[in-house]
């Protein structure tokens, strides 16, 4: 299956660099299931758009309408559900073959939903945006926050008590995103409720946005000039 071959080699690789071997084995990087396969074997089977926008992320990029959203512009949806950023970091290849002209990049709730350390996290974001900025120089790449949860709504355990977690870890992607001088955009702040939770009537469980979400989204990348 093209660009699928290298990921468990890459993923291990970059656990071991980060943690030594006793570290790593503790650190689930885990993420060719088989919807990640499903998805791939599509994103494969579609004519390379060259010059497109690219939106890059997990479940809550996937369910974005964007085609739709966005008339008239070339679009590639690359979210893929439960992913995570070693899970983008292995399917680079074929995103940045596509030359692509604007890509937004959203991912990490579900590596914090796995217990991952912050560190590897933000280690992955690093190479992610390098690999991206090496092979495809003309993207211009934007950043976008992790989006807060609405705990109250969510049933997942493994979903509670990431509020703070959330926070630091949008506090470590605005600086690496300022390390390459790209736009940060605080998805955070316009999804937000005034205790910091993901509005209720933007959301059905918690995590995911309705549809009205996206609405607000792509007006807010169309106010700032980002789109």
């Amino acid at each position: 299956m093209k660009y699928v071959c290298l990921r468990l080699a890459l993923c291990a690789g970059i656990c071991l660099g980060l943690a030594g071997r006793a570290a790593a084995r503790q650190i689930d990087s885990s993420y060719a299931n088989t919807y990640y396969q499903g998805r791939m074997e599509l994103f494969n089977s579609l004519p390379l758009q060259k010059n497109a926008i690219v939106f890059l992320g997990n479940s809550i990029t996937e369910r974005g309408a964007w085609g739709e959203l966005l008339p008239g512009v070339k679009v590639m949806n690359r979210g893929i559900g439960g992913d995570n950023t070693f899970g983008v970091l292995a399917r680079l290849e074929g995103v940045v073959a596509a030359s692509p002209r604007k890509l937004f990049l959203l991912i990490g709730i579900n590596d914090l939903s796995r217990g991952l350390p912050k560190a590897v996290i933000l280690r992955n974001y690093d190479r992610i945006i390098s690999y991206i900025r090496r092979h495809s120089p003309k993207t211009k790449i934007y950043v976008q926050s992790v989006l807060p949860l609405n705990e109250p709504l969510t049933k997942a355990p493994y979903l509670k008590n990431k509020k703070d977690s959330i926070l630091q870890l949008n506090a470590g992607i605005r600086q690496i995103a300022d390390k390459y001088r790209l736009p940060y955009l605080n998805l955070h702040e316009i999804f937000a409720d005034g205790h910091g939770d993901l509005k209720a009537e933007l959301t059905a469980d918690g995590i995911h946005l309705k549809p009205a979400g996206y609405v607000i989204w792509v007006a807010y990348l169309k106010a700032r000039k980002y789109l």
